[in-house]
């Protein structure tokens, strides 16, 4: 088994174990996706854009953003997730990711993008005491 592989479901069954109440995103996928409404935030060239998540696996995301932000589907990105302790039952936590955009959906006010998750790591919030 790859390493990536491995980190992948190692990232799964952490999700597995996350709050109870998330909703499973009912679809096709062979993947479980969790309905998540995290802050996430975009890392093109040198703008951040942020936006917040629908939903999240450990392969894929959907999450939206301004309609007046784009990024070009098929195209890759630097991205950031921030998860609370609520979801993950533990410490605040980043999933630092590269993403490729497969879809966009544009709204009114909003587009909504998903993306494969190519690689990611997980960064624990560090707490200072004051």
């Amino acid at each position: 088994m790859s390493r990536s592989v491995f980190l992948g479901w190692r990232w799964l069954c952490r999700m597995e174990h996350m709050n109870p109440k998330l909703a499973i995103a009912n679809d096709r996928r062979g993947r479980k996706r969790f309905s998540i409404n995290a802050p996430l935030t975009l890392f093109i060239g040198d703008r951040e854009i942020p936006a917040y998540t629908r939903d999240l696996s450990n392969q894929g995301v959907y999450f939206y953003l301004a309609s007046a932000d784009e990024i070009p589907t098929e195209s890759d990105f630097d991205f950031e997730v921030g998860l609370p302790p609520e979801i993950t039952l533990s410490t605040s936590c980043r999933i630092k990711c590269r993403g490729h955009a497969v879809r966009t959906e544009k709204s009114r006010n909003l587009t909504g993008i998903a993306a494969a998750i190519l690689s990611y790591s997980i960064q624990r919030e560090i707490t200072t005491a004051a």
